[in-house]
């Protein structure tokens, strides 16, 4: 059966930034959170299917670029992503990326897109489909400690997916809570801007920690957190950058993506080889369990897998087909005898000569 979503000699689908938006506009935020939930779910279910790594990581002081490559032996996904916090002091979004999906039999693109909005979108959902199997029953409130270009999308996500109603904000940027506190003001939620991060998390169920500062920082100390509470912990994505105070790790029951990959960088980082977790995906197999009761802390040690990425790039891939709209990419050469490549320089060069003449 054919991955394409055109003719391979016809040129690449490129889904632009702009296209995106007017993608997921057209869906609705919340039915498109809705929806790859359950297609991250049900990769999650099939998790020995896929070729899994870490990801390739160049660091420098300002930061990190990474590469992050998945497959499931019949599509290939690999995402290039930055983490760089000073950005935003030069006007600059922290993270940039964009991925490509490739048909594993040809090895041809399938397509290529902007992977700033999907990875916003694959990351709130991935924490929203976590959250469905460890956050308390009924849960109401999720505090968002760190409100930056994800906060609105985690608010969304548990919005339709947990059904949360009261969001309470705190970043050390008044300004950044305000922005989000502005943006959410559509959707239904009753939004709270706290003062100090202990404030914030009186009476939430759920806490999502999502700062940018890459420190060995302690965003949630032992003391402020009662038992009964899930954390998604988001922020980790490289060596030395925490938010938890290992205390809290020690409490609860924590759970991760691939444990290869979060021992390098997530919130375990700081614990020994043999401290223990779950991974997520035996959760959802049935294969171990979740929360186990009411007064529980669990922990999402959650630094995003390449397998997130390839479950979103599908998830578009699928749209596209239905719409039948993106732009082609002149990115593979298309000659008539595929072995001739040096015909496509005497093509633009006979081009040429006729507009010159």
């Amino acid at each position: 059966m054919s991955h394409f979503i055109a003719q391979p000699k016809q040129g690449v689908p490129f889904v632009s930034v702009q296209a995106m938006a007017k993608l997921i506009n057209s869906l609705g935020i919340e039915n498109v959170l809705l929806e790859l939930t359950h297609k991250l779910e049900t990769d999650f279910a099939r998790w020995k299917e896929f070729d899994k790594s870490p990801r390739y990581a160049a660091h420098s002081p300002e930061g990190v670029i990474e590469l992050m490559p998945v497959s499931d032996g019949q599509m290939f996904s690999c995402k290039y992503v930055n983490g760089h916090p000073k950005n935003t002091f030069r006007e600059l979004q922290t993270v940039a990326a964009f991925g490509i999906l490739a048909d594993v039999d040809s090895g041809y693109p399938v397509m290529i897109s902007e992977m700033c909005l999907l990875t916003a979108l694959r990351t709130a959902a991935t924490s929203a489909l976590v959250a469905k199997y460890l956050a308390p029953k009924n849960s109401t409130t999720l505090t968002l400690i760190g409100n930056g270009a994800q906060s609105e999308f985690q608010a969304l996500a548990f919005k339709a997916v947990l059904g949360i109603t009261h969001i309470r904000l705190y970043d050390i940027d008044a300004n950044a809570s305000k922005k989000a506190f502005t943006n959410l003001s559509a959707y239904g939620l009753n939004v709270t801007i706290c003062n100090s991060a202990q404030e914030a998390v009186q009476g939430a169920h759920i806490i999502t920690t999502c700062t940018a500062d890459k420190t060995n920082a302690t965003i949630l100390t032992n003391d402020m957190i009662p038992q009964g509470v899930h954390i998604n912990a988001i922020g980790g994505d490289c060596p030395g950058k925490t938010e938890l105070d290992a205390k809290l790790l020690e409490r609860a029951n924590v759970f991760v993506e691939y444990e290869p990959q979060t021992r390098i960088e997530g919130e375990i980082q700081q614990m020994s080889e043999s401290f223990v977790v779950t991974d997520f995906h035996k959760v959802v197999n049935k294969q171990s369990l979740g929360r186990t009761s009411q007064d529980e802390l669990t922990i999402f040690d959650g630094v995003g897998f390449a397998s997130e990425d390839f479950t979103a790039l599908v998830f578009i891939r699928d749209q596209l087909i239905k719409s039948g709209e993106f732009t082609l990419l002149d990115l593979i050469t298309q000659q008539a005898d595929p072995r001739n490549l040096f015909s496509v320089l005497n093509t633009e060069q006979t081009s040429a000569q006729e507009h010159v003449a």
